[in-house]
């Protein structure tokens, strides 16, 4: 298979951050609004280069999204920061009406997604976000893997007319994706190709699917890996090509099973082709306090479950 390097361990909102930036430099109609998060969103550059364009709404995410949709109105180009429970339980009314439901131009960039935000606890973790931002019609929904594919969504989305759900991380993983790569929005990309079983993974889990294909290798397993960013809308066609040829899938999330990318694979395989499937995602449980790598390894969310899971599925086949 091929292998894929390390260049070295960053976090993801800090490429949401270094995108924000050049778009602040390419782009005039790009504002950004933070809810008293600025330095965890890694928003800082942009507001020393463009205060004018930079606005802080305080502890008040409802009122930074009306007024980030008020800002479309005038053909800015709004792009929303902080934690993803505050940027999606809290305020999803006020998503629902004023920015879905008129289809407002509005970036909602939502960090400190999952479980690993860490020892921050259950009341700030979030494993709902990706089911509540799915369901909103005409939402675009994304969880990027790296550093390099979270800047590449920032810069992409500025481009793209239309409520957009950019979700990232707060620890630092592999950086392993392509620095000059091109982000099409709804478009999986085939990391490694297999055939004995599919492994389809997004944001942190990503880097995990491509170290249990390589655990599962050694035991003269072919999987193949796709790294699935945009989750609404779904690459059916990618998946379906895959599932065909290898006839067994595993999803891989850090998100509750219940309305998260696993079951919107389930909906295309049902609809088009059958095929057994394996979860790894949390079992409609809330999160707790701990570091990141002790809640991803306690709640199953790993190379070593992704692999397990990948087993079981070869024996359902």
């Amino acid at each position: 298979m091929k292998k894929y390097i390390d260049t070295g361990k960053k976090d993801t909102r800090s490429g949401f951050g270094a995108g924000l930036t050049e778009l602040g430099i390419k782009n005039q109609d790009v504002v950004a609004l933070c809810a008293d998060l600025t330095g965890s969103l890694k928003m800082d550059e942009f507001k020393e280069n463009h205060p004018e364009r930079f606005f802080q709404t305080g502890i008040a995410e409802a009122n930074m999204m009306g007024i980030a949709a008020g800002m479309t109105i005038g053909g800015k180009i709004p792009f929303t920061g902080t934690f993803a429970n505050f940027s999606t339980g809290r305020v999803y009314d006020q998503i629902r009406q004023s920015i879905a439901y008129s289809g407002k131009n509005v970036k909602i960039c939502a960090s400190h997604a999952g479980l690993t935000l860490g020892e921050d606890g259950a009341t700030h973790q979030i494993l709902e976000d990706i089911g509540l931002m799915k369901m909103l019609p005409g939402m675009t929904v994304i969880n990027t893997c790296d550093y390099n594919q979270t800047k590449a969504a920032t810069l992409a989305i500025a481009n793209y007319e239309g409520p957009v759900y950019l979700r990232f991380g707060r620890p630092k993983v592999a950086n392993f994706t392509p620095e000059d790569q091109k982000f099409t929005i709804g478009k999986a990309i085939l990391l490694n190709e297999g055939s004995d079983v599919t492994i389809v993974a997004t944001g942190h889990l990503v880097w995990e699917a491509l170290q249990a294909a390589e655990q599962l290798e050694d035991q003269g397993i072919s999987a193949e890996v796709i790294n699935i960013h945009t989750i609404k809308p779904l690459d059916d066609q990618a998946i379906l090509d895959s599932v065909k040829k290898t006839g067994a899938i595993v999803t891989a999330e850090e998100h509750n099973f219940l309305g998260g990318l696993g079951e919107s694979v389930s909906r295309i395989l049902a609809k088009h082709h059958p095929t057994p499937q394996e979860y790894i995602a949390t079992m409609d449980t809330f999160g707790e306090s701990g570091t990141p790598a002790q809640l991803m390894d306690k709640y199953g969310l790993n190379a070593e479950a992704i692999a397990k899971a990948s087993l079981k599925v070869l024996s359902r086949k």
